[in-house]
């Protein structure tokens, strides 16, 4: 595995910011648009960028094979369609907090994942106890009640089965044959399109006008959260491995919960707290040399 450069620590740093506000930013969609129609408008505006994007720079394009396409097609629908409907539906009840700590979980869910599908990335003594301290933190997030989670257990099961698919994809993705990461991140956020506007117009209809706030925030959405971190994401993933990407899941949750309490005025459980150093602790565990 190649040693992660400058390059790499600032894709990470910057995507944990970007990522962390994004649950607010959702949160601000979501009083205008419905969560099929903020999940496909931003998939739709971020493939339209880095489509734009592609046919300005015409990066070399693959010979596609079934076995790409099958990859694509995963990554696709785990890295974009699945996860953006799932959070956004779940943050019609649970606080963007709340969103945004279910991400810590990523790093959690890839540990096994990467033990079966990676080379070289092998579960020794301290990632299994690292997983399992991190798994009593996500059992104890299922658990956490705040005061605007009117929904039950279901929004918050939504948001960390979101946290499953980017962990799969992550896997995906470093697994995918060789593949422009332009052309990657364009090409999955199109897929992702491809399913998630079709449901919006048979669910939701096609979007209005609403008041700015929420029309700038979808914008937001489809340019910074998904245009541009989605190809940093991908970038970083191929050149440094799933497990690297993952440290963006530290911050997102800290992000998330300022963001949230200083922008939306959220208030935070104490369980909410106990579960995120839960969580944390078992990834700093688990990212241990031996064991």
């Amino acid at each position: 595995m190649q040693k992660p450069s400058l390059a790499n620590w600032l894709s990470v740093f910057s995507l944990g910011l970007i990522w962390g506000a994004t649950f607010m930013v959702v949160a601000l969609a979501l009083r205008g648009y419905g969560p099929l129609t903020v999940a496909a408008a931003r998939t739709g505006l971020g493939a339209l960028t880095l489509v734009a994007v592609a046919a300005l720079t015409r990066p070399r394009l693959p010979a596609f094979t079934p076995r790409l396409a099958a990859h694509l097609i995963v990554i696709g629908l785990l890295s974009t369609a699945a996860p953006f409907f799932l959070l956004s539906w779940g943050q019609k009840t649970v606080e963007s907090a709340f969103a945004g700590l279910s991400m810590a979980a990523v790093p959690l869910f890839v540990i096994p994942l990467a033990h079966v599908f990676v080379p070289g990335e092998r579960m020794r003594p301290a990632k299994v106890a690292g997983f399992m301290l991190g798994f009593a933190g996500v059992v104890a997030l299922v658990g956490t009640g705040t005061p605007a989670d009117g929904g039950g257990v279901l929004p918050r099961i939504a948001c960390l089965t979101a946290a499953l698919c980017y962990a799969v994809s992550a896997i995906t993705t470093r697994r995918c044959p060789p593949l422009d990461p332009l052309i990657l991140a364009a090409l999955s956020l199109t897929i992702g399109s491809l399913v998630l506007i079709p449901a919006m117009i048979v669910v939701e209809g096609l979007p209005r006008a609403e008041p700015p706030q929420p029309m700038l925030a979808i914008v937001f959405l489809g340019l910074v959260p998904t245009a541009l971190a989605t190809l940093l994401r991908v970038t970083t993933i191929r050149s440094a491995g799933p497990s690297f990407m993952t440290l963006t899941n530290y911050q997102v949750p800290l992000w998330s919960a300022l963001f949230g309490m200083l922008v939306l005025g959220e208030t935070l459980s104490p369980r909410f707290f106990a579960a995120l150093v839960l969580i944390l602790s078992g990834l700093v565990l688990s990212q241990r040399r031996r064991g």
